[in-house]
């Protein structure tokens, strides 16, 4: 399939602010989570932090140039919550804010849309001490930190995502433990769940009452489930893990007012006391849902799994070097999903993308394999559109290798490779391949 995408698409790249920022300290900035739980011995592969990541810090002007040379019409990148309010909240950060607005004035110098993430995982560590997303006051914490990058930003930022994966957020960081803050309660992981839905939902309500003219919405992560069979035991559980694990547990609340059948049926006794209360204030109208979308899995009922009654079952499928099978089909269904169930005014893939095995050769890096999958990708939002999703734009994760969380600098996602001893950048052939998606509009 060869095609053209929509007039005005936004084509873009994505990244946040602790896999590649570095200089976490730095200019009256206070600590994250992820910089407490990366210095924590044993977290971290090979005992990496972000402390240097990519060094953005220091060389945003060079890759905001980088970006200007692939010709990308949007960058989503995040705002580190301890640079703007070093203790979570109370007394603000002006050097924080100084960084941004450099950045932002870069960006706009280039003619590139900046797309804000509000929350891209890195928790001021002094919230985390007064019990962070499970404290109910986290959500007036965050109002009054989205609140403050409104009034600053909201005169050249027009689009603003309040939480990246919140389901990451607590699941991966509550439940099991390999995230910050390194929790495994699944009690706290609901609370959490929750909590997240109430900030976002004041974080809104600030909006509309501060940007007159500009979109929010939020960014959920997703993998395409299919049943091992079409036995009604391995449908529920493909649909059980669907709704709990993809956008229906964020959205349906949104949108509905309400947690999903299967949620509610498999954990509504770990949600907190009289939740339902909250759900007319979550309810609140957004502009757009970003979605992210990396992987599949087949799932089948497991009467012997400790939750949900679910297995996941390896399939011969090509993967990635995160180990994740490469479903592109699986993208689509996830995208007219979405629209099906929701309806949302407009959609972005705000990530998609994939960690190869990426060497220099010769000053060069022949990625093939990442031209492939993120091909096999763009066709399938391509068809997703033809059939009616109102997807306006596509952010490629990652502009940069960087900092992959729990796995430190073992993994590389990025179109520009990184030399982490040098921090020399290098085009991989994946972003001159883009490159030429970007100035046709297709591929």
């Amino acid at each position: 399939m060869v095609g053209k995408f929509p007039d005005g698409f936004i084509w873009g790249v994505a990244t946040a602010s602790y896999q590649i920022e570095g200089s976490p300290l730095a200019d009256g900035a206070g600590m994250s989570i992820w910089h407490t739980f990366s210095h924590t011995p044993g977290n971290i592969k090979n005992g990496d932090t972000g402390d240097i990541a990519c060094d953005h810090y220091k060389r945003y002007k060079e890759d905001v140039e980088l970006m200007k040379e692939l010709g990308v019409k949007g960058y989503r990148f995040s705002i580190s919550w301890p640079r703007i309010f070093p203790k979570g909240s109370g007394e603000i950060n002006q050097k924080g804010l100084d960084f941004y607005n450099r950045l932002i004035d870069e960006l706009l110098s280039k003619d590139i849309i900046p797309f804000i993430t509000i929350y891209h995982w890195d928790l001021p560590f002094e919230l985390q001490l007064k019990g962070g997303w499970a404290n109910r006051d986290i959500a007036d914490r965050f109002a009054e930190y989205s609140k403050v990058l409104f009034e600053n930003f909201g005169d050249r930022v027009k689009h603003w995502i309040t939480l990246n994966e919140p389901w990451v957020v607590a699941f991966v960081g509550h439940l099991f433990g390999i995230h910050a803050p390194g929790m495994k309660d699944i009690f706290v992981t609901f609370h959490v769940v929750h909590n997240l839905l109430r900030a976002h939902a004041k974080a809104v309500e600030v909006f509309r009452n501060t940007v007159t003219d500009g979109k929010i919405g939020i960014t959920l992560n997703n993998t395409a489930v299919t049943p091992a069979s079409d036995s009604p035991e391995d449908k529920l559980a493909a649909e059980t893990m669907h709704q709990m694990n993809n956008y229906p547990l964020f959205l349906n609340p949104i949108f509905k007012g309400n947690y999903p059948d299967r949620v509610l049926e498999n954990a509504r006794q770990f949600l907190p006391e009289n939740f339902e209360e909250d759900l007319p204030e979550i309810q609140k109208s957004i502009d757009f849902v970003g979605i992210n979308y990396y992987s599949g899995s087949l799932v089948k009922y497991d009467p012997e799994s400790p939750m949900m009654k679910i297995k996941v079952v390896p399939r011969d499928l090509p993967k990635t070097e995160m180990g994740w099978e490469i479903e592109p089909e699986g993208f689509y269904r996830i995208l007219k999903g979405v629209h099906d169930e929701y309806s949302p005014k407009e959609i972005y893939v705000t990530e998609n993308g994939a960690a190869f095995d990426d060497t220099v050769e010769d000053g060069k890096v022949h990625d093939e394999n990442r031209i492939d999958y993120l091909r096999k990708h763009f066709e399938q939002a391509l068809r997703a559109i033809e059939d009616g999703v109102r997807l306006k734009g596509y952010f490629v994760w990652s502009l940069l290798d960087n900092f992959e969380w729990a796995e430190g600098y073992s993994k590389r996602f990025g179109l520009v490779y990184v030399d982490y001893p040098t921090q020399g950048r290098i085009l991989k052939d994946s972003a001159k391949w883009y490159k030429d998606v970007i100035k046709n509009n297709g591929f």
